[in-house]
């Protein structure tokens, strides 16, 4: 499915939706070059599973947690990692027994470690507008924006 939105609003809308439909183990594989939305996406993300705390980019912590949504929302920024071994260093496999939705801005430097991801990519079409493309994985069956 591609979308096409205007503005961080419309992207965080989208994100919502998706969000909304999600369920616990659901891995979200973001990739896109830098200001193409993925943490506008992720703040959308977080509200459709209830999260209330403020969503901020995990360049810096690799790993931020929301705990507060229906599921927990655990948002990773690979951009630093070399390969799939790093992420399993950081304990990637404790993340996805905790039942959450794991997010995963530059997902293209894990690839080979994501089973079955939703697949969510964003691209700069103008300076507000995306084109954002979703496939892959179960939820979408229930998906609709």
């Amino acid at each position: 499915m591609t979308f096409e939105t205007h503005s961080p609003e419309q992207t965080e809308a989208l994100g919502e939706a998706l969000g909304k439909v999600l369920k616990p183990g659901a891995v979200v594989a973001y990739t896109g070059d830098l200001g193409a939305g993925k943490t506008a996406f992720t703040r959308g993300l977080a509200k459709g599973l209830g999260a209330s705390e403020p969503v901020t980019s995990p360049t810096y912590t690799i790993v931020n947690e929301y705990l507060s949504g229906r599921i927990p929302l655990f948002h990773f920024d690979m951009y630093r990692l070399r390969s799939s071994e790093d992420l399993f260093d950081i304990g990637w496999e404790d993340y996805l027994e905790r039942g959450g939705v794991c997010a995963l801005e530059w997902s293209e430097n894990v690839t080979d470690a994501l089973e079955n991801p939703i697949r969510v990519q964003l691209e700069k079409t103008g300076e507000q507008s995306r084109r954002i493309t979703i496939e892959g994985g179960e939820a979408l069956a229930d998906f609709s924006f």
